[in-house]
């Protein structure tokens, strides 16, 4: 029973020294520089209302961004991100009947990725609205038009030195709203939602 108990210690005492490692800060006290997205804990969810009765959701499982960070000037730090619209994945499935994904990537009247397969954000300010809180404004290119969003930001949590990749990381959700007539998607409006709704759960981690 001993010897049990003291391999298992030997065992646990890795895990417990990485825990007593990570150390919480404030994301003003992080150090500056670029912060790339961990992408096995980031996801980016939309929802869309079908025929009023429920709100349609999907996500995109590519997808890639990079934060510049200015702690000392929280509102100069940029975001760039961009998105595969191949990745999209709806969940609907259906034996023996065409595939829905598929036809959404590929239709002129949906994603068209064969002629637009590229999906990017450019952010352009940063309001600080509370402790944790901000509005970051920036240019969507979608389906070759640009407009201007605004996601709703909230600071989840930073830590110093992240306990399994021994470096600084940074967490935050992040949620906006769009009309995709303005970008020239208007198939099956009103029947299907002109609105948007977009989910966004990042982590970054700095690079170097």
């Amino acid at each position: 029973m001993k010897i049990f108990i003291l391999t298992l210690s030997l065992m646990i005492l890795p895990f417990v020294g990485h825990a007593q490692e990570s150390t919480e800060t404030d994301l003003q006290a992080m150090p500056g520089g670029i912060y790339s997205l961990d992408k096995k804990h980031a996801s980016f969810t939309w929802k869309v209302s079908h025929l009023g009765l429920s709100n349609y959701t999907a996500r995109f499982t590519d997808f890639d961004a990079d934060i510049m960070l200015n702690p000392t000037n929280l509102q100069a730090s940029k975001v760039r991100a961009t998105i595969d619209p191949t990745s999209i994945k709806t969940d609907y499935s259906e034996p023996d009947k065409k595939d829905f994904d598929k036809q959404l990537v590929g239709d002129a009247g949906w994603f068209n990725a064969e002629q637009f397969p590229k999906i990017t954000f450019n952010s352009k300010a940063v309001k600080i609205t509370g402790p944790k809180t901000a509005q970051m404004t920036g240019d969507l290119v979608f389906l070759g038009v640009k407009k201007s969003i605004t996601l709703d930001v909230t600071f989840n949590r930073a830590l110093g030195n992240h306990p399994f990749v021994n470096r600084p990381v940074i967490g935050f959700s992040a949620t906006a709203s769009l009309k995709r007539s303005d970008f020239g998607m208007k198939t099956y409006i009103p029947q299907i939602g002109d609105k948007v709704d977009i989910i966004i759960e990042a982590e970054f981690i700095r690079k170097g």
